[in-house]
């Protein structure tokens, strides 16, 4: 009896050692491949409605326009000339201070 929980333990350590062993080397993997060496980019997305959306993709130095619908990808325009976004502001520090006043007044009134 001893013998059999043994091999039994010894069985899922090795089976949990293999399943660490291939976590490590799925992330070796993936890091030697960098997500941003990719060739197709999402650039911006517009919600149309519940199944509806217009994508705006970077493909090389293109950028294409598309329509999204249920079961259906549809090219509507390539664009001449690449539209830059401009990097994401800051948040507005005054909303982040009044959101915390808020917040401690909401603590200090429940106790």
């Amino acid at each position: 009896m001893g013998s059999q929980v043994t091999k039994l333990l010894l069985g899922l350590l090795l089976v949990i050692g293999l399943i660490f062993l291939l976590a490590w080397l799925l992330r070796r993997v993936q890091q030697l491949n960098p997500r941003g060496a990719q060739v197709i980019k999402l650039i911006s997305t517009q919600a149309l409605g519940p199944r509806d959306r217009l994508v705006l993709v970077q493909v090389g130095g293109e950028q294409v326009l598309l329509g999204i619908s249920a079961g259906r990808i549809t090219p509507l325009h390539v664009l001449k000339e690449p539209v830059h976004l401009p990097d994401a502001e800051p948040a507005n520090p005054e909303f982040a201070q009044r959101l915390m006043e808020l917040l401690g007044r909401d603590n200090k009134d429940k106790l």
